[in-house]
């Protein structure tokens, strides 16, 4: 069995929720988005980001706007909607619960 590959899995299996997380307090670009993920030890590539955020913004959850920028092309920046945010507090909630009943099983003795 191939750790990687499992580790791997684990960590998509979180990212729609984490990168709904990022949102939640500010709208961000791309680069920001995976430099906050980054920073928090969630390895993960912009090949991985891109599909994600466009299936997310097609499925209501965020939307996005282009600002200019001093130092570059323009960024589109991305936020969440009214559904994204409530979404993301059903997730929450899902997460508290997962959360909750992971940590019980793995910490038995």
């Amino acid at each position: 069995m191939n750790i990687e590959n499992t580790k791997a899995q684990m960590r998509k299996g979180v990212l729609e929720f984490c990168i709904l997380c990022v949102l939640k307090e500010k709208d961000a670009y791309t680069s920001e988005i995976l430099d906050t993920l980054k920073n928090a030890k969630l390895l993960v590539v912009e090949g991985t980001v891109y599909p994600l955020l466009t299936r997310l913004k097609n499925d209501g959850l965020l939307t996005y706007r282009w600002e200019e920028s001093t130092s570059g092309p323009p960024r589109k920046y991305y936020g969440l909607t009214e559904i994204g945010k409530a979404f993301l507090n059903e997730l929450n909630g899902t997460w508290k619960e997962l959360s909750d009943a992971v940590n019980i099983i793995t910490t038995q003795k």
